[in-house]
């Protein structure tokens, strides 16, 4: 008896050591810089409405030109210039335009700095960003200081410096900054984002999103191979938003519970630098980024969220995007199902724990009826001309129709600068974890206190 004392005795001291050391669940604290002194946050922010919405494109590559091209389609936009590097993407989008009758954009191209005279211009509304990663917090702040609402591509912002910048900007000059995150428009995703504020699935205790996207034939389409050049640089989840987005957005996330903390682990990596050693003949001995990074986050409420990073490996595109909860849940990859409390289940086999088909999805036709009753009212009325217009489906067409019909209508986008940088502080952060052995890091407030003033998340309608 006195051995087993002073044995668990021993225990409690070694665990106190190790507590009051600071190295038990020790978390890097992330610096929130304080609000400038009659400066106020842009939760629910409206301007006044825009009736023609003026828009330039800055960046023509890979995502400008289908930009450009949907916008046609939405009634009261004017496209006033085209921007990029390349003259030949200006000219090839100005083309576009003439062969479907419209009037031609004013062009600028030539080099890397033209774009500030595009956000200088007088008659523009919208600055539309499409650019490289590194160049689009940059483009964003001035076009903001510039007295232009801004769209940017996704991740919009790769430093916390930037992700600062955008805030404090956006909340000083009372301009929108919303990040282009077409994802959370799939329809899936939106009817059970649906579902979700209708209390279908109960309470969401945990979700998960990933982006699972070989990227072997698209590398050598990025000008100045500037993607494969940050993953050769930088470690960590690079590119966050495609799954992290929607899972946030079912979650509430700063409309009633934030997100905490993360903790991040990585594979070593072996199918970017095989890529970069068999396509190109270069060695490189010091890639950065791992094949696979999976994150792990904490919520104030005690939820979690699951992110995957995977831009190598031979799997199936995936963005996973599950949502589990206290009632349902939902699951959009590899099948698309949903599971309710007590939804089909065969009673007779349901209490036989060995039958691994007792809780299973509901049958599809019970599926194709919930996704129709549960649509989401912003797609209703949309959702034909979305699918004929294109983009990832139609997702894209959804996005930027919604974004035209707030700044129209003078109402909250749906997507704020607080979704945006909760969104990509995964990029800095989940770095700071992995370089420190998979340390818990902190995730601001950015809201700076006011991320439970808002009861949930509800488009303005």
């Amino acid at each position: 008896m006195i051995m087993k004392k002073m044995h668990l005795f021993l225990i409690l001291a070694i665990c106190a050591t190790i507590f009051n050391s600071g190295s038990y669940a020790q978390v890097i604290k992330t610096k929130a810089p304080k609000r400038s002194k009659g400066q106020t946050d842009v939760l629910q922010l409206k301007c006044d409405p825009i009736p023609t919405v003026r828009i330039a494109f800055i960046g023509l590559g890979m995502r400008g030109p289908g930009a450009v091209e949907r916008m046609t389609h939405i009634p009261g936009v004017e496209i006033v210039a085209l921007c990029d590097v390349v003259d030949n993407n200006v000219k090839k989008v100005n083309k576009m335009l003439e062969g479907k009758g419209l009037p031609q954009a004013k062009e600028f191209f030539g080099n890397t700095e033209i774009w500030r005279e595009v956000t200088a211009l007088s008659d523009v509304d919208l600055i539309y960003i499409a650019t490289d990663w590194k160049s689009h917090a940059t483009i964003a702040v001035q076009a903001m200081k510039d007295g232009k609402h801004v769209a940017i591509e996704v991740p919009a912002a790769m430093k916390m410096e930037e992700i600062w910048e955008l805030i404090n900007t956006s909340e000083k000059t009372r301009k929108h900054c919303m990040q282009l995150e077409n994802c959370v428009y799939d329809f899936f995703e939106l009817t059970t984002l649906n579902m979700v504020q209708q209390g279908l699935l109960g309470e969401v205790i945990h979700g998960e999103g990933a982006y699972i996207h070989g990227l072997q034939p698209f590398w050598n389409s990025y000008w100045d191979d500037w993607r494969m050049k940050y993953n050769k640089e930088n470690r960590g989840d690079v590119y966050p938003t495609h799954g992290l987005g929607p899972v946030c957005q079912a979650m509430n996330i700063h409309r009633g519970d934030k997100l905490n903390y993360l903790v991040a682990v990585d594979t070593k990596p072996i199918g970017n630098p095989q890529f970069l050693k068999e396509k190109r003949g270069e060695v490189v001995e010091d890639f950065r980024n791992g094949d696979h990074t999976t994150t792990l986050i904490s919520t104030e409420k005690g939820n979690s969220i699951l992110i995957e990073h995977n831009v190598t490996s031979p799997r199936p595109y995936s963005r996973m995007y599950q949502l589990t909860g206290t009632k349902g849940f939902a699951n959009k990859y590899p099948v698309e199902g949903y599971a309710l409390d007590g939804a089909e289940i065969n009673l007779a086999v349901a209490g036989n724990h060995e039958n691994l088909n007792a809780h299973s999805f509901v049958p599809n036709d019970v599926k194709i009826a919930l996704m129709q009753q549960y649509k989401h009212p912003i797609v209703r009325n949309i959702e034909e001309k979305a699918k004929q217009v294109g983009g990832h489906g139609g997702m894209d067409f959804i996005m930027d129709y919604r974004l035209i019909y707030c700044l129209q209508n003078g109402l909250p986008l749906d997507m704020d600068v607080y979704d945006l940088a909760e969104w990509c502080c995964l990029i800095p952060l989940t770095q700071i974890s992995l370089d420190n052995k998979s340390a818990s890091v902190e995730i601001p407030d950015f809201t700076r206190g006011a991320w439970n003033n808002l009861d949930g998340l509800k488009f303005a309608e």
